[in-house]
């Protein structure tokens, strides 16, 4: 055989052997299993929140929202208000294990927050958020008997909040929106109890938001405020300033005599 037609040979083998290659690799892109939404059952939503979800959520959640020991606890069917209380407050993710988390600026923007919600919604569904988009139209003077009848021992009468057991607190409420508020009723973050609507009505709900943000918006007429303690404590303070100034003010007449 001559060295031309040995050529010839051995291109003609090329070609046919890219010819199959290129085949196999169009027929398998055919027959192989699609990752589409469609055949993942997921939105597209919710495949962008799965992505957020393995890149910062996963080692302490679980791989199936499971909950990993020690960690963090599992997030099947807490539903998106859970979701949206803890990550759009920037408590989630954690920046280090303590005793409660911490409300920061949030790592996610809204967009990102929503498509965790719809990721996380998928595993078990959960409490949702509220459809209304006026959260505080409830009566006034009903939210205030409600919050204090079911809020005002942890949270203070004014929500500027207080302290409870083993390094933990309950929040102040004075940078709380009305979503925050909705959300961790339904939820039930931390010591909090959850507020299903069985215990506290939607209605009842936004009466409370709405004696919350009142007096989170009204001033205080009282001079140097301490809180919106009341009259006793502040009665306590200039009693016991008044006495003490009195007390100084002898003294110094006694020494200058």
């Amino acid at each position: 055989m001559t060295r031309l037609a040995r050529l010839r040979k051995r291109t003609s083998s090329g070609l046919a052997l890219a010819v199959a290659l290129v085949a196999v690799g169009i027929g398998y892109s055919f027959a192989a299993p699609s990752s589409s939404a469609q055949d993942t059952g997921l939105s597209v939503e919710a495949m962008a929140g799965q992505e957020i979800y393995e890149n910062s959520c996963i080692t302490c959640h679980g791989a199936n929202l499971q909950g990993v020991e020690e960690q963090g606890p599992s997030l099947i069917g807490v539903g998106e208000a859970s979701v949206y209380f803890q990550v759009a407050t920037g408590r989630m993710p954690l920046a280090q294990h303590e005793a409660q988390a911490q409300r920061k600026t949030p790592v996610y923007d809204d967009a990102e927050v929503n498509q965790l919600m719809a990721y996380i919604q998928t595993y078990g569904g959960g409490p949702e958020l509220p459809a209304e988009e006026d959260l505080r139209d409830g009566e006034l003077a009903e939210g205030g008997e409600l919050f204090r009848l079911n809020c005002a021992s942890c949270h203070n009468f004014a929500g500027s909040g207080g302290a409870l057991s083993s390094g933990k607190n309950a929040p102040s409420l004075n940078q709380s929106s009305d979503l925050d508020i909705y959300t961790a009723m339904l939820s039930g973050p931390q010591n909090m109890p959850v507020f299903g609507d069985n215990q506290l009505t939607p209605e009842n709900k936004r009466a409370i938001i709405n004696y919350v943000q009142t007096l989170n918006e009204t001033a205080d007429p009282g001079g140097l405020s301490i809180g919106r303690a009341g009259p006793v404590p502040e009665g306590l303070i200039i009693w016991v300033v008044g006495i003490a100034g009195c007390v100084i003010a002898c003294f110094w007449v006694g020494t200058r005599s």
